[in-house]
């Protein structure tokens, strides 16, 4: 029988996660296993949140899922992925591909806890990196001050040998330099050294040297060079990313290096991918040398998971929103296809890199309420998984969005996380009440005001990457997932006038779930700044066939033939005298050849400016900048069986109070593994499962798609 998207889906649990004693280890029994064999073949992906940390095994035989959850353990993250592994498979030996989404590069980042580096800098250039950019972000901000930068100025030595802007060298490398450099890493205990020489995207050779020369000084120091990390102009930005990548690279690799070693000692006979914030994957070899690029690791899944259910569900356009315990993320799927840029800045430093476009705030189930200047105030601090939210009754005792819910009787506490939690529903009123006093205020009256608050900010996280892009939301359909996203979504609908949400299967496990869908990706790219008038088309296929040569070559390492890769080719483009790009597709490596060629790609141009700007200028004269190439690799696909709605739609429910619009109203509760396909709930109703909650307050209705998702007409508040 073919795969199918649809569960049945095992809530494996773990003894050593249930708080208060619930359900024990789910009966290995229940597992799916390959016929006739004492060896399943899974395939895995494993994903850290800051609360809980997911696992998602698919079982190619019988096409059944299982998902497997267990809490992030900040002190060592192996610990929670093996905890949640176990749950799901026997042994590593079982998995046949695995995939993992790992946050340890973000959160040293976010933390400011990455290694020491040491700044390599043409002689002359030093400050660059401390000049960055006189761009004023925020105007009326007269608070606003640059972030401070990872590497202070005495931690930067200049280097004499120097290139030219066409990448001649005008004078040697100082090699004597570069080993005084490294004598003072080991001396002052640098855990990294960064070099971003000038012009070197034209020419490495000094970089390479200097790099040559580092490693034979610096035993196990981290070594990051500018042209592998980013091969494009701007000096600024691609020292910036050099530093990051610097940075975060030491923690990564330790991390990596543990858990793949780990992963094998218990059996695992295959590659360990990683997860990229391009979108695709990469070996975790390849993730080691190129650390930068598994910064937004862990939110990219959920963002290729919603590109998987554009095709399966034929919704082209879609907003997802991953609400977990502690962060809300926003990604886009426009025409098929995942936001993708070249470019963008975290916490105030750019970074050049494929990086699908992912908002983030401080905003999840276990965000803090507090007051503040007589006002109620909801994140971004979070009570993240230790000690949580006080309803889980491991000594939180301030409020939370979670709280909020279970006081309102938006969440079953028996059923939580599938029944390996049961929430502590007095503790949570206890804490709403404490902070109500303060404020004045009702217990109810509150814990709705905090919902209304999270929703408010949420919604306009989702304006931030939709409307002030020139994006309407309205045009789009919402796509809930993580722990608490099913939870708010069709608030957040109403509040944008989107008409449709749509819940997929196992919604808190989705991005694991996400991470199974995706490919190899490695990116290539070389600053080409010429002209579309004056484009030599002949030089441009020449520089695309490199690129094109160069990725088969680097596919080769992920365990990619020719055969079953593939590279697609792409230009920057803008309008003479703009300061910011379009990336535009090419069809081949030889497209430059090809008569009409200069009318095809400005007609793109012109298409996509007005696409995202609202206004082209056809007449306009335009400029390449960057030449881009992606390698690609087809790893296989689950595809879904679609289902023939059940003859009997009807489903089992009971009664429950739950407050809307402050009162509180008889609502069917309901588990989403007793609605058939073709299912039509009216709200208010409660949905639960193993791994989130559905809400369908008054006025919107529910019906199960063919696919197994859980589709919400959002309709008027009642």
């Amino acid at each position: 029988m073919p795969p199918n998207l649809i569960p049945p889906i095992i809530p494996a649990t773990s003894d050593d996660d249930v708080p208060n004693g619930a359900n024990s280890r789910a009966d290995a029994s229940q597992a799916p296993r390959r016929e006739g064999s004492s060896v399943s073949r899974y395939r895995v992906s494993m994903d850290i949140g800051g609360t809980f940390t997911d696992v998602v095994a698919y079982d190619e035989a019988s096409g059944a899922y299982v998902a497997g959850k267990a809490s992030t353990t900040p002190r060592d993250l192996t610990e929670g992925v093996f905890a949640a592994l176990e749950q799901v498979v026997d042994s590593p030996a079982d998995i046949g591909f695995t995939v993992h989404g790992t946050t340890q590069g973000l959160n040293a980042f976010l933390q400011r806890r990455g290694e020491k580096v040491l700044l390599l800098a043409t002689r002359g250039a030093g400050d660059i990196y401390h000049i960055a950019r006189g761009n004023r972000l925020r105007l009326y901000d007269i608070h606003y001050r640059k972030p401070t930068p990872l590497v202070p100025r005495a931690d930067i030595v200049e280097i004499a040998g120097r290139l030219n802007y066409a990448g001649e060298e005008l004078e040697p490398l100082n090699e004597a330099a570069i080993r005084a450099a490294a004598q003072r890493a080991k001396d002052e205990g640098f855990g990294a050294v960064a070099v971003a020489f000038l012009f070197s995207y034209l020419n490495p050779a000094h970089e390479l040297r200097a790099g040559e020369i580092l490693s034979q000084e610096l035993n196990g120091v981290s070594v990051s060079l500018s042209h592998r990390v980013a091969r494009e102009w701007r000096e600024y930005e691609r020292t910036s990313s050099t530093v990051v990548d610097a940075y975060i690279a030491p923690v990564v690799r330790r991390y990596l290096e543990r858990l793949e070693d780990e992963m094998q000692r218990r059996g695992l006979g295959v590659p360990l991918h990683v997860m990229q914030s391009s979108g695709g994957i990469v070996t975790a070899q390849s993730a080691r040398d190129l650390a930068l690029q598994t910064i937004l690791s862990g939110p990219v899944g959920g963002a290729m998971g919603g590109v998987a259910l554009a095709r399966i569900l034929d919704r082209p356009n879609l907003i997802g929103v991953d609400m977990g315990g502690t962060s809300f993320d926003v990604s886009l799927v426009v025409d098929g296809k995942p936001d993708v840029a070249s470019e963008t800045t975290f916490e105030g430093f750019p970074l050049l890199m494929s990086v699908v476009n992912i908002h983030t705030i401080g905003a999840g189930g276990g965000s803090l309420a507090y007051s503040e200047a007589g006002g109620l105030r909801v994140g971004p601090q979070s009570a993240g998984a230790d000690p949580g939210p006080a309803s889980y009754g491991r000594g939180g005792d301030r409020p939370t969005v979670t709280d909020a819910n279970l006081v309102l009787g938006r969440v079953d506490p028996s059923a939580f996380a599938g029944g390996r939690m049961t929430l502590d529903g007095e503790a949570a009123e206890q804490a709403i009440k404490t902070l109500a006093d303060e404020l004045g205020l009702g217990v109810v009256e509150l814990a709705e005001g905090i919902c209304d608050v999270i929703n408010a900010k949420m919604a306009q996280a989702i304006r931030t990457l939709t409307v002030e892009k020139g994006i309407e939301p309205r045009d789009f359909a919402l796509v809930a997932f993580g722990g608490a996203g099913a939870m708010h979504a069709v608030f957040l609908a109403r509040e944008l006038g989107i008409r449709e949400v749509i819940v997929p299967p196992f919604p808190g496990a989705f991005s694991a779930w996400g991470m199974l869908e995706t490919e190899i990706r490695k990116d290539f790219s070389r600053t080409y700044y010429t002209p579309l008038a004056a484009l030599d088309h002949a030089d441009l296929a020449r520089t695309l066939a490199e690129l094109e040569e160069e990725g088969f070559t680097s596919l080769l390492d992920e365990g990619i033939t020719r055969e079953t890769g593939r590279v697609a080719h792409a230009v920057d483009v803008r309008y003479v005298g703009q300061e910011y790009t379009l990336t535009i597709p090419l069809t081949s490596a030889g497209e430059p050849l090809e008569t009409d060629f200069d009318r095809a790609v400005s007609g793109r141009f012109h298409a996509a400016h007005d696409t995202r700007f609202g206004h082209a200028n056809p007449g306009a004269p335009v400029e390449f900048v960057v030449v881009r190439s992606m390698a690609l690799g087809d790893l296989g696909r689950i595809e879904p069986v679609r289902q023939d709605g059940a003859s009997d739609a009807s489903y089992p429910s009971t009664i429950a109070e739950v407050t809307f619009g402050r009162k509180p109203q008889p609502t069917q509760m309901i588990q989403r593994a007793d609605l058939p396909v073709g299912a039509v709930v009216e709200g208010p109703a409660i949905v639960s499962e193993a791994t989130a909650t559905t809400v369908v307050p008054p006025g919107a209705t529910l019906r199960v798609d063919p696919f197994g998702s859980l589709v919400i007409a959002v309709g008027e508040e009642e």
